[in-house]
């Protein structure tokens, strides 16, 4: 197991189907309890979102491991910019594989963190992997296509553009975000005044959205994924975030053992870099996560 004396961080790498993924490892001050994942919002890099809650879980006694997911940041993989909600889920995986057999990490439990986008993907990921023993989702998204189909246009714009990568290589990206939103991915003013910005800038983040990630996230289903939950799960939100419906909905379905709890937030964004939220939010998540490796 890790010991340290003081807390640091450390590069952390590992492969999906021959891709070499690249996190950063936070370690807390003396042994660690367990060993916390995380995943953050659609485009993101581990500097951002889940590095911000890796770290602060590292403070709380965690080896708290965020990543750059496959075709993102540092890590390796192509098309570039994709966001292939399944495709991260299996990222996730093999993260959890990876701190199992690191000599350093193979004796601590496993335990799980998503933000925004991130929320939805980690619960699949929980949902289908019995090595994982909590789950909390901080600001979540949980996409219920039942209640909310596909729209069928944005489904076969992406399906054209992968035809077009197969056909010619050519990777066809819009902006994340954009000053005015207009054809972008994320169309919301507050998203562009943090990715857009000095706010969220950090070096390895790329201001693009692949196309073909649409075929994807169009019809992603999150919501099925919390009646399989066998674990304890945290679900951190507010009314002023991104569908407080769906997280009230998804907590509902939960039939583990639960928990919420509800802050107040001036919209979605600023639980990615307000100590206010990040710190109530994680204080409430090593609280879960300590009692449920008890």
């Amino acid at each position: 197991m890790i010991s340290a004396t003081e807390r640091e961080s450390t590069r952390y790498t590992f492969t999906r189907d021959g891709d070499q993924l690249v996190g950063t490892l936070h370690l807390p001050a003396g042994t660690p309890i367990a060993a916390v994942v995380t995943t953050g919002p659609l485009t993101s890099v581990k500097e951002q979102a889940s590095g911000v809650y890796a770290a602060a879980l590292a403070r709380r006694g965690f080896a708290a491991l965020a990543f750059d997911h496959r075709s993102f940041g540092e890590s390796g993989g192509t098309p570039r910019q994709l966001e292939d909600p399944l495709g991260k889920v299996a990222d996730i995986r093999a993260a959890v594989t990876a701190l199992r057999d690191d000599p350093a990490t193979a004796g601590l439990p496993v335990v799980a963190l998503g933000v925004c986008a991130g929320g939805g993907y980690m619960a699949r990921a929980v949902a289908g992997d019995d090595r994982i023993r909590a789950f909390a989702g901080v600001a979540g998204v949980y996409p219920d296509p039942v209640a909310a189909p596909p729209d069928p246009a944005a489904l076969e714009r992406g399906r054209a553009a992968r035809r077009r990568r197969l056909a010619d290589g050519f990777v066809e990206t819009i902006p994340a975000v954009a000053a005015g939103n207009g054809d972008v991915a994320m169309p919301l003013t507050e998203a562009f005044e943090y990715y857009g910005t000095a706010r969220g800038a950090v070096p390895h983040y790329v201001n693009r959205f692949a196309v073909e990630s649409f075929e994807h996230t169009a019809g992603f289903d999150a919501m099925t994924a919390a009646a399989r939950l066998r674990v304890p799960v945290l679900i951190v939100h507010s009314d002023h975030a991104l569908a407080p419906a769906w997280a009230r909905q998804f907590h509902a379905a939960v039939t583990a053992p639960k928990s919420q709890l509800w802050l107040e937030s001036a919209g979605q964004i600023d639980f990615y870099d307000d100590h206010r939220l990040i710190e109530p939010a994680a204080d409430a998540a090593a609280e879960l996560f300590a009692a449920a490796i008890r």
